[in-house]
């Protein structure tokens, strides 16, 4: 009796065992049609190929589901480093062993069956050879099995199990209809050391690393209950290699995201949806959702679309370069044979929008007098100028190894221009200012316009030596900064209440006579504030600081000093 259960136990799971072995026999490298030392983008272009053959939502044929799912199984353990080394190593992605190494069907997926006596002694089927004596005594058997799964248990199993390894309903998180389910693939790649493209984005990376950035972005839009998800993420990958350097692209989960999506918009819908994030002309950023079939070459052609257009065609016969020295910011032209704005020239256009001023123009030689009259000696060529005018030819005879090369070079070049221009704009800002604060030195020819008699208060500053006037033009330069500013004529002709002015009092003896008779003769400087419309005025004698002077202005425009009656009209030699 007990050799006849024995002996139906063994059929039944020499049956289980050898389904199994089917079920795992299908090589992925011959699914996808790869070889064994394929690299990662020879696995995701044939996944692609097929998936597009084969996927049902395209493929109605009987079976097509089938195959479909073959090929997204495939592609789950070969996409994975760590499921193929497993593969690769023992048959089995989960790495259990009980294949021959790389190859389905060796040891049927499973480790050992064992009756096991006194002395250890029992079976073996763990090789091709099939079952094996292992000897041993009599005493209590047990029996043992493990079919390649994360746990082994003891020969007790029932139908539901049987029925699992069949449909293969039984694998905890795995979508019925191929793995579709949910977007873990990309994740998988980036924890086994594959560099990811597809950028996971939530509300902090939205802020950080898209909005108001410049850079085109493709995002996909995804529910983990969705199918079709991971078929969407191996077009967009595909995209994304074609554009490198130009677009950036990115996933966004609205189950755990769903604020973010409501925030731009998206509603989920069946099927994962696909958008472009870019701006606009004006600058206004965009969100054009791609509505037709997923194809890798109208997709590029959507994006491409949607890329910036901040640079300005122009005409370089009728372009006024006198007209870029008004600009505040630099200018950059490319000139180039093209007859639109070539994509990387647009991509630039996005990065630094708000930086530069972007123009192109379409030429064809460079012997035209125009392109001569700039500097080009080759082409494409790029020509800059800065705030103040200055002209400079920042490349020609333009060379490129790839888009994402071209950007980063082309970026730097465009930084480096603006560096110089921040230093040109600084120090004209600077020479600016000097001239603004420097106080003239009264003269006949301004002595009017200085100190006649629409100005209320004349603050004065006398010297008799080059040291002394450089103590009065520091002095002066920066207290008619404050809030006690110096008088300045506006375009409605009204004027401050104070000016300030320079006395060269060794030149001008007549004039400080004017006031007093000793013609201030034992002072080297002197501080006179004079009130052209009453002919009066006071004279700070003490320590020239700036903080001294401010108080004597400031107890001049309170009327806190009293004022003394000129001897006469004060005149200018």
């Amino acid at each position: 009796m007990v050799r006849t259960r024995l002996a139906i136990s063994v059929v039944l799971v020499s049956t289980l065992l050898l389904l199994n072995a089917k079920a795992k026999s299908v090589d992925p490298y011959k699914v996808l049609g790869v070889s064994r030392d394929a690299k990662q983008r020879e696995i995701q272009k044939a996944f692609h190929k097929l998936s597009l053959i084969y996927h049902p939502d395209k493929n109605k044929n009987k079976g097509a589901q089938e195959k479909f799912s073959e090929i997204n199984n495939a592609y789950e353990i070969l996409s994975d480093e760590e499921k193929r080394k497993n593969y690769d190593l023992y048959g089995d992605e989960k790495g259990q062993p009980g294949f021959d190494s790389g190859f389905a069907g060796g040891n049927g997926g499973y480790s050992s069956y064992s009756s096991s006596g006194g002395n250890g002694g029992g079976f073996s089927f763990g090789g091709p050879g099939g079952w094996q004596n292992m000897g041993g005594g009599g005493g209590s058997k047990s029996f043992s099995f493990s079919f390649g799964g994360p746990s082994e248990s003891s020969f007790g199993f029932g139908m539901d199990d049987i029925f699992n390894m069949f449909s293969g309903s039984g694998s905890k998180g795995r979508d019925p209809f191929g793995g579709f389910g949910s977007s873990s693939k990309a994740e998988s790649k980036t924890k086994s050391g594959t560099t990811a493209t597809i950028r996971t984005i939530n509300s902090q990376v939205y802020k950080k690393e898209i909005m108001d950035q410049g850079m085109t972005w493709l995002v996909l839009s995804y529910l983990p209950s969705q199918r079709g998800t991971q078929y969407h993420e191996s077009s967009i990958e595909e995209v994304a290699e074609s554009f490198q350097g130009a677009i950036k692209v990115g996933r966004i989960n609205c189950e755990t995201e769903s604020s973010l999506c409501k925030e731009l918009g998206i509603v989920p819908r069946r099927a994962p949806r696909l958008f472009v994030y870019s701006y606009t002309s004006s600058g206004k950023a965009t969100l054009a959702e791609y509505t037709e079939e997923l194809v890798a070459k109208k997709v590029k052609s959507f994006c491409q679309e949607h890329l910036p257009r901040f640079s300005k065609r122009i005409d370089l016969h009728t372009f006024d370069v006198s007209a870029v020295s008004s600009q505040r910011t630099p200018t950059v032209m490319l000139l180039s044979t093209k007859k639109d704005a070539p994509v990387i020239w647009r991509v630039l256009s996005g990065l630094y929008n708000g930086r530069f001023v972007f123009y192109n123009t379409e030429v064809h030689d460079t012997s035209d007098p125009k392109v001569r009259k700039l500097g080009v000696d080759a082409l494409p060529a790029i020509v800059g100028w800065l705030s103040n005018g200055e002209k400079q030819v920042l490349k020609s005879g333009i060379t490129v190894k790839n888009m994402k090369s071209a950007v980063q070079e082309i970026g730097k070049l465009l930084e480096g221009f603006e560096k110089k221009n921040k230093k040109v704009s600084s120090k004209s800002q600077s020479s600016q200012a000097e001239s603004e604060s420097r106080i003239p030195l009264l003269l006949r020819s301004n002595f009017d316009s200085i100190c006649g008699e629409n100005t209320p208060v004349c603050i004065i500053g006398a010297f008799r030596s080059s040291h002394g006037k450089e103590k009065m033009q520091s002095i002066f330069s920066k207290v008619s900064q404050k809030s006690l500013s110096r008088r300045q004529v506006s375009t409605t002709g009204s004027q401050d209440t104070v000016s300030y002015s320079l006395l060269d009092a060794a030149k001008q003896l007549s004039f400080l006579s004017s006031l007093d008779k000793s013609e201030f003769k034992t002072f080297d400087k002197l501080i006179i504030a004079y009130k052209p419309r009453r002919g009066k005025f006071a004279t700070f004698k003490g320590d020239m600081t700036m903080e001294e002077v401010e108080k004597f202005v400031a107890a001049v425009l309170n009327g806190d000093i009293q004022f003394t009656k000129t001897r006469q009209k004060p005149q200018i030699k």
